[in-house]
């Protein structure tokens, strides 16, 4: 009895997951008046409109937005599509309209270097910063420390026997 209901608890936990996951494919933004009759074109059309940034939810591509601006994007790029140009043109074309914002994954270029190379500039600076850290107080020669006085004897003296007392 106990194993049925461990299995029927099973098998609503997997159908549960199964229905989750489902969902994220088909909650796509795209409307069915939008949907080319070409399949080779609407393939083109969600690769485009997966790469291009939603300019009000700025976190989703246009494919997966719902907002008003992000339907006409779509339906923009559809038509250009129709009319004939490459996928190339169309990304130009919008990017030309919006600016590289609107690009997901932005490009190399000389305004977007210093994006992409943030990360190793963080990374680097963060080693720099270990290493300073980790490296001996007197330096690497182990040189005593210029701005720290040296100890008087009675300092030194009061440490012998610190040292002593200890071991």
């Amino acid at each position: 009895m106990q194993s049925g209901r461990r299995t029927h608890g099973l098998l609503l936990v997997m159908i549960a997951s199964l229905l989750w996951l489902g969902c994220g494919t088909i909650a796509r933004s795209v409307e069915p008046d939008e949907i080319l009759a070409d399949r080779a074109l609407e393939t083109r059309a969600r690769a485009i409109s997966s790469g291009l940034r939603c300019l009000v939810c700025q976190n989703q591509s246009i494919d997966d937005s719902n907002a008003p601006l992000a339907r006409d994007l779509r339906v923009l790029v559809r038509e250009r599509l129709k009319a004939g140009d490459s996928d190339a043109a169309v990304v130009g074309y919008i990017v030309d309209r919006y600016g590289e914002f609107v690009l997901l994954r932005p490009r190399l270029s000389r305004e977007t270097v210093l994006l992409w190379g943030a990360p190793f500039l963080l990374l680097a600076g963060a080693l720099l910063v270990l290493w300073r850290s980790w490296r001996p107080v007197g330096g690497p020669s182990g040189a005593a420390n210029p701005a720290m006085p040296p100890l008087t004897e009675a300092e030194r003296a009061r440490l012998e026997k610190l040292l002593q007392d200890r071991g």
